[in-house]
């Protein structure tokens, strides 16, 4: 009824066989997602840098930057010059809201203190950034 099976399965599926396709572990699995998240955080909050120009925004997207080349060993970000945001404000302060706690989740799991620290602060400052907007919109 079925025709038979010509060819190697591309799943190793028994005890002591190796597989030909590279496998990462957890760490590495980790680190990769940590450092997508942290350079989606350094591209919004170069955005908001464009927009509303602030010394604690190029503090952090400088902190961003060293973190997610740390992760990538030593691959520098690619970085936003100078280019306007389709976005407001708002609008980008809540996705980097959202972004950072993304990264805060991953950090925790991979035990990774510093870019705890760094992604609790991100979140604080751009729910900080939202409030007055929120309060004067009521």
């Amino acid at each position: 009824m079925y025709e038979p099976i010509r060819t190697k399965s591309v799943h190793s599926t028994m005890a002591g066989t190796t597989s030909d396709f590279p496998h990462r572990s957890r760490e590495e699995e980790l680190d990769i997602q940590l450092a997508g998240h942290l350079a989606a955080l350094l591209a919004v909050t170069d955005e908001l840098r464009a927009l509303e120009p602030a010394e604690d925004l190029d503090t952090a997207a400088g902190r961003l930057a060293e973190q997610v080349a740390r992760l990538r060993g030593g691959v520098t970000p690619v970085r936003m010059q100078g280019a306007a945001a389709e976005a407001g404000p708002a609008a980008l302060h809540e996705r980097a809201h959202a972004l950072a706690g993304r990264a805060l989740v991953v950090a925790a799991s991979r035990a990774d203190t510093a870019v705890a620290i760094l992604a609790a602060e991100r979140m604080d400052a751009h729910r900080q950034a939202l409030e007055p907007r929120e309060l004067a919109s009521t």
